[in-house]
């Protein structure tokens, strides 16, 4: 029974690996971009006949950059992502196709055609490769690629462009359907869950950008962009445990609700839900409040604030949506501090002892003093030189987490190289790699036989950690 429920929870990280990975695909072919996302929402939201600003002749930038700038970069990016410049030119001129074959937005075909194009153009080098006397590889490597890009720009202007075109207009009649229905907050059943799962980027760039964005063209603002980059409840959700918590995340929280909500990174809430997951309820009622409240009052953006901050949000609210904006978000705040403020004081479970106060997730995984023993096997005396502090998307919480580890050293006056990346971006030389404990089974596939040392942490910003860290590097070193 044992080996068998072994094997369970082996399929159960599998499955999750492959789901976090799938989603963070999709998101980095956006993430990379969402600063020109940005300027196209701030252009709409100025100048568009509804806008701040009305302006008809800067108002004309809206649409070309929609139509084409945007889905190019996305394929591009995609391309670039399977194979690099050569994958990126043949994803961008692959998607090309689909823009001139469609009418509709071609960010979601850029997604898939980027890819897919990238993909068919790096098995054909492979193929090629080594087939002809040197000489001519410049003549093969251009004509090669003249000629799959030739197929597949035709393709995904006749045959991909108009199938794609149809998936989309089905997605967004669903979408449309699901909110003329009043049914869009239910949405928050699946979003909150999956949030504290790190699939937060995959739900917010990969799903709903493309979707909210066929809104704005049609409408000039959309609420899906608000779904999951609405800080709202999950600030809500740390100030209730600032207050009604217990032990060390009492304490951490409301640094992290101030960095949620103002910095916009929500990665800092994911542990204190993984430490108590009954409060994902809190967060999945404030987030059906704010979308009610959205809909209701005809709230939403122009384009996905990133990060997801209270400032970012006002920064690219339409003319006539502030009213709506203002209320879902407070509204959604509140309510997920009061059914988290209940949830924590009928909470009977005696206060963590200060020693071992770290943030648990929701499988008690175990300290990290003891994960760290465990995964240095093999490495005892090595020389550190080269921390990474990797988290999903390489920006936000790794980030802070790096500027704590790095300040710490600093204080131990000790000289390492400290770095943030994405998980799949790991740079070569790396001796050890910190990341969060769900996104550890991830990193240690993605980067098996680096000989790198791994440890799992289970909060970017505690700081208690970070000391852990430094005295498993003075000795082990």
């Amino acid at each position: 029974m044992t080996n068998q429920a072994s094997v369970k929870q082996n399929n159960k990280k599998n499955a999750l690996v492959k789901v976090q990975r799938f989603g963070n695909f999709l998101s980095g072919m956006v993430m990379p971009n969402l600063g020109v996302f940005v300027a196209w929402g701030l252009i709409t939201a100025l100048f568009i006949p509804t806008g701040w600003i009305p302006n008809e002749h800067l108002g004309a930038l809206v649409s070309p950059i929609l139509t084409y700038l945007l889905p190019l970069l996305v394929g591009f990016t995609g391309g670039y992502i399977v194979h690099g410049q050569r994958g990126g030119a043949i994803g961008a001129l692959a998607t090309m196709g689909l823009i001139i074959g469609s009418e509709v937005t071609m960010l979601s075909g850029a997604m898939i055609m980027g890819p897919f194009s990238a993909w068919i153009m790096k098995k054909s080098d492979r193929f090629l490769d080594g087939k002809f006397r040197p000489g001519f590889e410049m003549l093969i490597s251009n004509f090669s690629m003249g000629i799959i890009g030739l197929i597949l720009t035709l393709a995904g202007y006749i045959v991909i462009g108009p199938i794609i075109s149809t998936l989309i207009h089905l997605l967004s009649a669903g979408v449309n359907w699901t909110i003329s229905k009043d049914l869009l907050p239910l949405i928050s059943i699946f979003v909150a869950p999956a949030q504290v799962l790190f699939l937060n980027n995959a739900i917010n760039h990969g799903i709903m950008a493309p979707l909210g964005l066929e809104q704005v063209a049609a409408t000039g603002k959309s609420i899906l962009f608000l779904v999951d980059a609405n800080c709202g409840p999950s600030v809500g959700t740390l100030l209730a445990i600032s207050f009604f918590g217990k032990g060390m995340a009492k304490k951490t929280a409301p640094t992290a609700a101030l960095i949620a909500g103002i910095g916009g990174i929500g990665e800092v809430y994911f542990p204190f839900v993984l430490m108590k997951p009954v409060l994902v309820f809190a967060t999945m009622g404030g987030i059906t409040t704010s979308l009610a409240c959205f809909m209701l009052l005809g709230g939403g953006t122009v384009a996905t604030p990133s990060p997801g901050s209270f400032i970012a949000m006002l920064l690219l609210t339409p003319k006539g949506a502030l009213f709506g904006n203002l209320v879902g978000f407070f509204a959604g705040m509140a309510v997920s501090f009061a059914i988290a403020a209940v949830l924590l004081k009928v909470d009977r479970t005696p206060p963590p002892d200060e020693e071992d106060a770290e943030l648990r997730t929701a499988d008690s995984a175990p300290a990290l003093n003891q994960t760290a023993q465990i995964n240095s096997d093999g490495f005892s005396g090595r020389v550190i030189r080269n921390i990474i502090v990797a988290c999903d998307a390489g920006m936000g919480s790794s980030a802070m987490g790096a500027s704590v580890l790095k300040t710490k050293l600093k204080k131990a006056m000790i000289d390492l190289n400290v770095a943030n990346s994405k998980i799949e971006e790991i740079p070569a030389g790396t001796d050890l790699v910190i990341t969060h404990v769900q996104l550890i089974d991830r990193a240690k596939k993605l980067h098996d036989g680096k000989n790198i040392i791994f440890i799992p942490i289970t909060n970017f910003i505690d700081g208690k950690q970070y000391d852990q860290i430094i005295s498993f590097i003075q000795k082990e070193s």
